[in-house]
């Protein structure tokens, strides 16, 4: 059996470093499960060995930070933005496999009952599955496409599939519908978080996350025919659902969770209909906490600031890091880091950032001696190194995605902070009053190898 490009490492791997709990007691998808991975938010991944109704278990909280995500991937924390980037620029295209260790267990009636999908939110009315890597291709182009969707569980055979309506999916979906035809999909659940960080990325029309994924694994995703639908999909996932999505189908969906942690009540959304079911003998169902919980925070996060750090590279060569911050739910509020920000560009770096992703609503610029990841530092910098009446940019009326939580008409007032260090500003100077670099970074030295590993969570890298 093949582990290598499932979940499966990452499990073992949190295991051996005390990161993952095992619930031992048996719990219920109705609320209970969700109550789990909510209270567990900013702490371990959670393993359920027994959930009612269902003989899989579940697996949640995998990714709730860059660090867990750093050590998914192999990598340091500040190598995962480069290595996002080198995927883009250097994609590596899927390799078709003799067979699956994803195919053990084919079910064909009724997929979806047995699966231990939670209801997760009190005004929520169905159970969502919310980890599910949607894979399809352009109807028109052929081109293969690898997005994030939620499926509200209808019945054994449907669902209704929520969609913003710029989401490639959309597209592709209406594109099949206007000539006449359903669009396929495979909804791949438990597959490598590679698979699952690449298929989160702002890429264009035409271009295929499964293949920026093969990049971040460092090896092609090994793949093969699903058995109801003409796709490919990854050979070592826990499991697949294959069915179609028909866009001439509406499906209201009523009050549902988003990013921000509030609700939203999109209306309608498009039937989702399965065909197939395939797994392995002993699949390890996956689930994302949505709603503004930091798993889901974070694997938009990471995507979009690598997507904004290609964008604002082009036009400020001096820039060196981008935050899009857990304050904005990983979605509306970024943070640029330009060294010697020279005459305009903490303007400049602003209007890019608001004309590339719609969703963004507030930007703050710093210099490079402030981590963007770091909210104390960032508001330390907007508290110290702004004069207001010259360094605070207001866009009135801009516009804005439907799940803006303030937004009227597609319409929001956007903000962006100049908060870089200007001459002249202080006679004293801006230099921060600290202990001579050599010294800290002895000190740090000192507590790395003499504090245990959960005693020096504090040190900063």
């Amino acid at each position: 059996m093949s582990d290598r490009q499932s979940i499966r490492p990452f499990l073992t791997y949190l295991e051996n470093t005390g990161d993952l709990v095992r619930v031992a007691k048996q719990v219920d998808p109705h609320f209970e499960l969700s109550a789990f991975l909510s209270a567990a938010d900013a702490g371990p991944s959670l393993l359920f060995e027994s959930v009612v109704g269902s003989k899989l278990r579940v697996a949640g909280n995998l990714l709730n930070g860059r660090a867990r995500i750093a050590a998914a991937l192999g990598i340091e924390i500040a190598e995962i933005l480069p290595r996002i980037h080198q995927a883009i620029r250097a994609p590596v295209k899927p390799v078709r496999v003799d067979n699956g260790v994803v195919q053990q267990v084919v079910e064909r009636e009724a997929p979806l009952s047995g699966l231990p999908v939670p209801t997760f939110f009190e005004r929520e009315s169905r159970p969502y599955i919310t980890a599910g890597v949607i894979v399809a291709r352009d109807p028109e182009t052929g081109r293969g496409n690898a997005s994030f969707a939620r499926f509200a569980i209808l019945n054994g055979d449907t669902a209704m599939v929520g969609i913003a309506p710029n989401h490639h999916l959309a597209l592709f979906s209406r594109r099949a519908a206007a000539v006449g035809k359903p669009l396929e999909i495979a909804v791949i659940i438990g597959a490598h978080p590679a698979i699952q960080l690449a298929a989160c990325l702002y890429l264009g029309v035409g271009d295929d996350e499964m293949e920026c994924a093969g990049s971040l694994l460092g090896n092609p995703v090994g793949v093969v025919p699903a058995k109801t639908v003409d796709l490919m999909v990854p050979a070592d996932a826990e499991l697949v659902l294959e069915g179609t999505i028909d866009a001439n189908q509406p499906i209201e969906e009523g009050f549902v969770s988003e990013y921000h942690g509030m609700y939203e009540n999109y209306g309608s959304g498009y039937l989702a209909r399965f065909s197939a079911l395939t797994r392995r003998e002993d699949a390890i169902f996956q689930v994302i906490e949505p709603g503004y919980h930091r798993e889901h925070i974070y694997l938009g996060a990471l995507p979009i600031a690598a997507s904004l750090f290609n964008t604002l590279a082009a036009v400020i060569p001096n820039v060196r890091e981008v935050a899009v911050t857990e304050a904005g739910a990983g979605r509306t509020d970024v943070v640029i880091q330009i060294a010697g920000a020279g005459p305009g560009q903490p303007r400049r770096a602003m209007f890019a950032v608001f004309a590339a992703v719609s969703i963004v609503k507030r930007v703050t610029v710093v210099d490079a001696d402030i981590d963007p990841w770091d909210p104390v530092a960032v508001e330390w910098a907007r508290t110290n190194r702004m004069k207001l009446e010259r360094d605070l940019l207001l866009i009135p009326q801009a516009g804005t995605d439907r799940s803006e939580p303030m937004e009227q008409g597609g319409l929001v007032t956007k903000v962006g902070f100049d908060a870089t260090a200007k001459a002249n500003d202080r006679v004293e100077g801006v230099d921060r009053a600290l202990p001579p670099l050599a010294y800290r970074e002895a000190a740090k030295k000192w507590f790395t190898e003499n504090l245990p590993r959960d005693q020096r969570k504090w040190l900063k890298s």
